[in-house]
């Protein structure tokens, strides 16, 4: 038995010497592996054979100890060397070296959790950061914000490239010199259009008949008889003269609905009274209007026996109230009577004349008809307008009015008003002296003015033709305005048949940016013009201009230009001119600068910021600053003013205090964030002047927006977070690197390729960010060499060598003795 047992014995002698040869061949082929943890195999004495157990001593005997052979060795543990490796220096931005206890956590092919300390990685074809071996690591993500979502451990992505972020403004830093020696801005830019015109009351259409020269009676073959004694008051044996004009009033008219209109008189024709007599009848041959113009005759006498009756002064004796050639008049009226009627109007005129007409009511004039004319009187005479027109439908007018310029003139003066708007076939013929004319009211060719409640389809406007333009139909109106001599973006107004002028005038204060009192900040009210006393803000006035009075001072000046309106309609585009001039010009020291913002999205935001200089003490000096933005999309309206305040200057010139300091642009049409709030910094302002200078001077020194960029590149912190760069400048956070130690590193798993699976043995692991919780920090762009050590290693395989061979000598010894043992039976 003791040679079997020796033979056995140096069997596992063996075993465990080819075991420490395998262990040290392992570390010594993973001396140059990235992150290798060196193992050390360890021996234990395996079964024991007992002869005895010994003896405890007695009073006679000293004892004796246990007789046990051993039966050889055994391989007890591979146990891993988790001792730090060398750290080395790496140019790949992605390697890094645990510094202390921790693996890095990684995804194996089944899903399962991983660790290893091997810290070179790469970037796979969907951006993930993997080992050499495929393995994804892991850690934590982030969210669309770029903010760290510690949640979950997922395999980490960096996005060359690919990702993008924006950054909103949230402050801007406003320099220069807001100067002292300025003019105090207190008189804003009035500007206002031409007058414009309501279409909506309706005119008069032009006569179907021209002017003619009014008939004169012919007066040669009127017959006359002596009247019967006392049946009228003239005197018997007394020769009277008489003249006769057309009419077109009755005598019967107590209110005469129509102007009293006559023609020239005829030639004088005499009648006597025949003794005892005291009445005349002219007979059938009395002058009546052949062309059926007029409506009656009327019969004009004078005073007894004249001695010139080209000079004696006619009256008003009677009429004849029809154009039957077969009336006759009879004339009874005494000399006192006569006298107190109207005289004979025997004024003329002579030249060249044109005509308008227009109706009218209680409140309102109508836009005159087009042009009635011209006709010309080459000698003395009167004219005569034939059938006026009338209106039509139930318009509403009382009246109708007649204009007339002097001889040649472009001014019409109103001649005669016709109490009637709607009767037919009313005739006028004028006679009224160019003298008397020009004392008469002139006419408004621009007729009934636009009010806010105008629709923009019934909007018209006079040109220097006298003729009638529709400025708007349906359609896309863009307005460019201007300020301060610079364009304003192009906004848009879409015109329906509902649209009016109130709207219009609302919509291009908004998009001039125009700040209306009181403002945002009741206790400091935005001013109103001092000339004027009028407020900023757009108008319409009783003449029916469009006013637009500016916020003060010259950097805040509007204008509106003959195609700042361009109307897009299904068939053309072209300018809607309002032939807007200026009424007022603006005073006062102002400064203005441009500059972009971005909102969450990187979307450009361009804002214009302009100070004016609004008051100035004696010890304080004080400007208002106003801010536009074309793209703030407001809930209602394109209002462009997104902020306005005060700053204010002590006597050294220093920034001292701001009553607002931050401007709010919506949003509203787009998906960033809402509203973009924007804080303007005044404090590297000045305030100072210099001897005879008075401009300011405003500029933006930087702002902490940018636009969308992508990212470019990346570091990795000592914590594991990892940093993006982006073109834009911007920095984010990319994610966050996690590692696992175990209480027992010895027991974890090895499972090849560097890495390792929570044994039974190892404990459960521990995550947690880097340098917390006993973790080790992570050095980046370096890595962890192995830690074999290939001197030690040597010498263990020495030893084991020298074991192997001592062992075999064993085998070798208990060979040879059995074989003496065999040859005893020889």
């Amino acid at each position: 038995m003791g040679l079997a047992s020796a033979l056995s014995t140096s069997l596992t002698g063996l075993t465990a010497a080819e075991t420490t040869i395998d262990v040290v061949g392992n570390n010594l082929a993973n001396s140059n592996t990235m992150g290798f943890k060196s193992s050390q195999a360890v021996f234990a004495s395996q079964f024991l054979q007992t002869m005895g157990l010994g003896s405890s001593p007695t009073s006679v005997s000293g004892g004796t100890n246990p007789r046990q052979t051993g039966l050889g060795a055994m391989v007890a543990e591979v146990t891993p060397n988790f001792n730090q490796g060398t750290i080395e220096i790496s140019a790949n931005p992605l390697d890094m070296a645990i510094q202390g206890e921790g693996f890095f956590i990684v995804q194996g092919g089944g899903g399962e959790q991983l660790y290893t300390r091997n810290g070179i990685f790469k970037l796979n074809s969907a951006n993930q950061v993997t080992t050499i071996t495929g393995n994804r690591v892991m850690g934590y993500g982030i969210n669309d914000e770029f903010e760290i979502q510690r949640t979950q451990i997922i395999p980490l992505e960096i996005r060359l490239g690919g990702a993008e972020v924006a950054q909103a403004t949230q402050n801007v830093y406003l320099e220069g010199k807001l100067t002292s020696e300025g003019t105090v801005a207190d008189t804003a830019e009035i500007i206002q259009s031409a007058i414009l015109g309501d279409s909506r009351f309706s005119r008069p259409v032009a006569p179907a008949d021209a002017p003619i020269v009014a008939p004169v009676p012919d007066s040669a073959t009127v017959t006359w008889t002596s009247g019967a004694p006392g049946a009228g008051g003239m005197v018997a044996g007394e020769t009277y003269w008489y003249k006769v004009v057309f009419s077109n009033v009755n005598s019967g008219d107590a209110v005469p609905p129509f102007v009293a209109s006559e023609s020239m008189a005829s030639d004088a024709f005499s009648a006597t009274v025949a003794g005892g007599d005291s009445s005349m009848e002219l007979s059938t041959n009395i002058p009546f209007d052949a062309a059926g113009n007029y409506r009656s005759r009327h019969i004009y006498r004078t005073v007894g026996n004249p001695a010139d009756p080209t000079t004696a002064t006619y009256y008003y004796a009677g009429a004849i109230d029809d154009n039957n050639p077969a009336s006759t008049f009879s004339d009874t009226m005494a000399d006192a009577v006569l006298t107190t009627n109207s005289p004979l109007n025997t004024d003329s005129i002579a030249g060249n004349y044109e005509y308008y007409m227009t109706f009218q009511n209680a409140s309102v004039e109508s836009r005159p008809s087009p042009l009635i004319g011209p006709l010309t009187l080459a000698t003395s005479g009167r004219i005569e307008l034939l059938n006026l027109p009338v209106q039509v439908g139930a318009a509403g007018w009382t009246s109708r009015n007649i204009y007339r310029n002097t001889d040649g003139g472009q001014v019409y003066y109103k001649v005669a008003s016709i109490n009637d708007a709607t009767t037919t076939s009313i005739n006028f013929t004028d006679s009224m002296t160019d003298l008397v004319a020009v004392t008469k009211p002139v006419l408004d060719f621009n007729g009934p003015p636009v009010s806010i409640s105008t629709p923009l389809t019934n909007v018209i406007k006079l040109d220097d033709n006298k003729n009638y333009q529709n400025l708007f139909e349906a359609g896309s109106l863009a307005f460019t305005g201007k300020k301060g001599s610079r364009d304003l973006t192009a906004k848009d107004f879409t015109i329906t048949a509902d649209s009016t002028m109130g709207e219009l005038v609302q919509f291009m204060e908004e998009s001039m940016g125009i700040q209306t009192p009181p403002g945002p900040d009741a206790a400091h009210v935005i001013p109103d013009d001092a000339p004027t006393g009028d407020p900023p803000g757009g108008s319409i006035d009783a003449s029916g201009r469009v006013v637009f009075v500016g916020n003060n001072g010259t950097d805040n000046a509007i204008d509106v230009l003959t195609s700042s309106l361009q109307l897009t309609t299904a068939t053309s585009t072209q300018a809607s001119n309002l032939a807007f001039t200026s009424a007022q010009t603006a005073v006062g020291t102002s400064a203005v600068t441009d500059f972009i913002a971005y909102d969450s999205l990187g979307m450009s935001v361009n804002v214009r910021v302009t100070a004016v200089m609004e008051s100035q003490t004696s010890t304080q000096n004080v400007y208002r600053w106003f801010a536009d933005s074309p793209q703030n999309q407001p809930v209602s309206g394109v209002d462009i003013a997104v902020g306005t305040g005060l700053i204010y200057f002590d006597g050294f010139g220093n920034f001292s205090r701001s009553t607002s300091d931050s401007m709010s642009i919506y949003r509203r049409d787009v998906p960033s964030a809402s509203p973009l709030e924007i804080t303007l910094n005044f404090s590297e302002l000045s305030g100072l002047g210099g001897e005879g200078e008075e401009v300011a001077i405003l500029a933006v020194s930087r702002q902490d927006g940018s636009a969308p960029g992508t990212l470019t590149s990346f570091i990795i912190g000592e914590d594991g977070t990892i940093r993006g760069v982006f073109s834009n400048g911007i920095t984010r956070d990319l994610g966050q690197i996690r590692l696992a130690r175990f209480t027992n590193p010895a027991g974890l798993e090895q499972k090849g390729e560097n890495l390792f699976a929570a044994g039974v043995n190892s404990g459960l692991p521990i995550q947690g960010d880097p340098n917390s919780q006993g973790i080790g920090s992570i050095v980046t762009g370096a890595t962890e060499l192995s830690n074999t050590d290939i001197g030690s290693n040597l010498i263990d395989l020495i030893l084991a060598s020298t074991m192997y061979r001592g062992n075999t000598r064993v085998i070798t010894t208990s060979q040879e003795m059995l074989e003496e043992l065999l040859a005893l039976r020889r």
